[in-house]
């Protein structure tokens, strides 16, 4: 089982309705997302954070360690936004190599904080949707809502073939580290590159098996899952729309004000 999986049955708000937490999680990332301010992204990451660790209990270590892939990525995209090639040196910093300045200007600077915050904030959103919510209480919200079947039942194959190529990976990787197939540089390449070149037989092949399964069990194009029900809360939807009210109230705020 996935790491996230783990985290979403054990969260303490996994029995909270997943509408609520779905409609949260994307209206949240929306008001983010448009008003493109470091204040509400600011704000939005801070929020969620509280609700993965103090709500949903999630410990502080492993939630940073799950933001340590977006972070790096967006450190090293908005380098090239902020620092500047230039024989003119700018505003902001400037240092100064031969003949060429390696610069920037206080806009671009402020361009990608607020690109880096906007970009964390909208994944804090997601992740307070993967750490809470179970993989199958998300497909029902969008059976409910009326999604195209045909998305949904690729969503929950691809879902269990994940599963299946990361089973079928492991098991190789012992059966190379058992015979020092990762011993040094030139080895591990060429184990990694046996390793990808049987992992997509073997993983085809055992689609193929459990497709053959599911034939075998009567499938007709639609899979039946049996799901919980856990009913809406009066107050939870308060908060909800408290929370998003006050984020909206500030982007106008801003806006009109600044």
């Amino acid at each position: 089982m996935l790491t996230i999986d783990k985290l979403s049955y054990q969260s303490k708000l996994r029995y909270m309705n997943a509408g609520e937490k779905c409609a949260f999680a994307i209206l949240t990332l929306l008001v983010c997302v448009i008003s493109r301010s470091i204040v509400i992204a600011g704000l939005v990451l801070c929020l969620n954070t509280f609700l993965i660790v103090c709500k949903s209990g999630v410990s502080m270590r492993r939630y940073l360690h799950f933001m340590e892939i977006p972070i790096v990525f967006l450190i090293l995209s908005t380098l090239a936004i902020i620092v500047n090639f230039s024989r003119t040196p700018l505003d902001a910093f400037a240092v100064q190599i031969g003949s060429i300045y390696i610069t920037g200007s206080w806009y671009s600077l402020r361009f990608g904080i607020q690109l880096i915050l906007t970009a964390l904030a909208s994944v804090s959103c997601l992740y307070f949707l993967s750490f809470t919510t179970p993989m199958t209480d998300i497909l029902q919200v969008l059976k409910r809502i009326h999604c195209p079947e045909l998305i949904i039942e690729l969503m929950l194959l691809i879902y269990r073939f994940i599963f299946i190529l990361l089973d079928t990976a492991h098991a190789i990787m012992t059966s190379q580290n058992a015979r020092l197939g990762n011993c040094d540089f030139k080895t591990s390449c060429k184990s990694f590159g046996q390793m990808g070149s049987t992992l997509f037989l073997r993983a085809f092949k055992r689609s193929n098996a459990l497709y053959d399964s599911m034939e075998a069990r009567c499938y007709d194009g639609s899979i039946c899952v049996l799901n919980e029900n856990y009913p809406p809360k009066t107050m939870e939807i308060c908060l909800i729309i408290v929370c998003e009210v006050v984020l909206a109230g500030i982007v106008v705020g801003l806006h009109f004000f600044l």
